[in-house]
């Protein structure tokens, strides 16, 4: 019997648990009986006039079970209320200053739904008297295409809402040119138009759509980009037609074979424990030319602990690639290296057992598979697309310069 409650508590914690740290409850920090004006309204399919309305947050190392624990809701119905919800939503998946609603019977004095916001547009109601009922509801989201243009003074974010644009418009831009312009250099006088699916909710903006086209001059150069299918989905292309996107080598060296893969636990051959490995290993002999994956700026290039003889290359606002355990390097700090060019060979410096490149790739910061990323290849307007494709930037120019007349001879131009 003890075993069996000590996993069932624990299948328990699996299921409830939104952070690890201490549990404790926080009651509702707002109790209020729906205005006149509210009681007209019906909430996710809820009327609002049945019922008094808590309004909280959630607080830091907060579960799901915390937010109803207050309200008699035992961890039997939570872990219903949970299961019902899946795969739409995962409660372990609630963050810490998110808001959420739960509505209670005023006659019964018990908990009816507890409504909680994943972002401004999804919401997860839980039926809490009737678990299997929980959905996930949304808000009606308008939309519209808008442009917004302006010059940097301090920052493109700083620009963008001195514009009254959404801030994400700047992660959205820099994807767009993520090939053609370091956003980490771009600098005063530099400046942008996009034309962009403006999305409004309940008269409040939020998170911007696709972006449907874009001008960027930095450094006095001139770029553009238009969203246009192509063949398999859209993509983004110059005014020549030209795809903005660019291709990573799948592999930096001929290699003899890869000797171990990116894994979230391995077991590792020096320290005998296993340990996430971040990274791709290719064994292959001392000396063997290591290449960069595609054109960047060298930004270390040194001695770094286990890493051993390490290059770390950022090509991008969106792309960082590392390498390590070199036995040389050629190449130095702050300088641009293009794809292909040797930036050191193969060796087995630091922590290693054997000649090999440990091969690192991270996107925004964050560590990824490269067999697991799906680079489109950089295909040009196939000939039987480019008048469609014309047509289409002729439009767009002219939205995004409405003072300007744009012949068919200057599309390219």
């Amino acid at each position: 019997m003890r075993i069996a409650r000590l996993v069932a508590a624990g299948v328990l914690f699996l299921l409830l648990s939104g952070r690890i740290g201490a549990v404790g409850a926080t009651p509702p920090d707002d109790r209020s009986t729906p205005s006149a004006a509210e009681r007209t309204k019906t909430h996710f399919g809820i009327s609002a006039e049945k019922y008094t309305v808590d309004k909280a947050r959630v607080s830091q190392h907060q579960t799901f079970w915390d937010l109803l624990e207050p309200y008699g809701v035992s961890q039997k119905r939570a872990v219903r209320l949970a299961r019902a919800a899946r795969p739409e939503f995962n409660v372990r998946s609630i963050e810490a200053g998110q808001s959420y609603r739960v509505y209670v019977n005023p006659w019964l004095q018990q908990p009816q739904y507890l409504v909680y916001r994943i972002d401004p547009v999804r919401y997860a109601v839980f039926n809490i008297q009737r678990p299997s009922r929980s959905h996930l509801d949304r808000r009606t989201v308008e939309r519209e295409w808008t442009v917004v243009r302006g010059t940097i003074q301090s920052s493109l974010y700083e620009t963008l809402i001195a514009n009254e644009a959404h801030p994400k418009l700047a992660l959205r831009l820099s994807e767009v040119f993520a090939w053609q312009i370091d956003f980490f250099r771009i600098r005063e006088g530099d400046a942008f138009r996009v034309l962009y699916e403006k999305r409004v909710v309940d008269g409040t903006q939020v998170a911007p759509g696709k972006i449907l086209a874009a001008y960027f001059s930095h450094q006095n150069e001139p770029y553009y980009g238009f969203r246009f299918a192509n063949g398999k989905g859209p993509k983004y292309f110059d005014r020549q037609g030209q795809s903005l996107q660019r291709k990573l080598l799948k592999a930096p060296l001929r290699y003899t074979r890869i000797s171990s893969g990116y894994s979230q636990s391995r077991y590792h051959p020096v320290l005998k424990r296993r340990r996430p490995h971040l990274g791709t290993d290719y064994a292959a002999p001392t000396g063997t030319p290591v290449h960069a994956v595609g054109s960047g700026n060298v930004v270390k290039a040194g001695h770094y602990g286990n890493n051993g003889n390490y290059v770390k290359i950022r090509h991008n606002g969106t792309y960082t690639s590392g390498y390590l355990h070199l036995s040389e390097i050629a190449v130095e700090v702050g300088t641009e290296v293009q794809q292909g060019e040797t930036i050191g060979y193969v060796g087995s410096t630091g922590l290693s057992t054997g000649p090999h490149l440990d091969y690192r790739l991270w996107k925004r910061g964050k560590a990824v598979d490269p067999y697991e990323l799906e680079l489109p290849p950089s295909r040009p307007i196939r000939p039987q697309r480019r008048d469609a494709f014309d047509r289409l930037v002729q439009d767009r120019l002219e939205r995004l310069f409405p003072l300007r007349a744009f012949g068919p001879a200057a599309i390219r131009s």
